[in-house]
């Protein structure tokens, strides 16, 4: 038998993933397991581009946590799909994939459940996939949605 107890669903509140959310509560439910919705901040530090004063960064950093708790809220809220649902929210900094791995690895994840924007030609080889990537690295079963808008 299949055993499912923490499900790790990762999100950057687009409406793929307001559409893998509908999959990874229902799942919760199904198998009476723990939901872990996980946000990947961009770490300041990766902006080599341009420069900023310290304290800039400092007041940047606050914002974008501040930002997306708020954003998260306002997700959780506009999705409705959470009642009755064991859930948290947790919020790392990094790049995408990467924190997916390393958050599924050291936290036993069971299941991942991630939405796709399904990008295809010059714009995947552009943007990359942080789904193909986690699918390709991660420690359990991935289930990624691409959902027509």
């Amino acid at each position: 038998m299949i055993n499912i107890s923490k499900i790790l669903y990762p999100t950057d509140f687009s409406d793929p993933s307001a559409c893998a959310l509908r999959y990874a509560s229902e799942l919760a439910k199904k198998f009476d397991a723990e939901l872990v919705m996980l946000h990947v901040l961009l770490d300041e530090s990766q902006m080599v581009s341009f420069y900023l004063p310290q304290l800039t960064v400092k007041n940047l950093s606050k914002d974008m946590e501040d930002g997306a708790r708020a954003k998260m809220e306002e997700f959780i809220k506009e999705t409705n799909v959470l009642d009755s649902v064991t859930h948290t929210c947790e919020m790392v900094k990094g790049i995408a994939d990467d924190e997916i791995v390393k958050y599924a690895k050291e936290n036993d994840v069971d299941m991942i459940v991630i939405g796709t924007h399904g990008r295809t030609g010059l714009e995947h080889v552009i943007f990359g996939s942080t789904a193909e990537k986690v699918v390709r690295s991660a420690p359990c079963p991935v289930l990624t949605v691409h959902c027509d808008k």
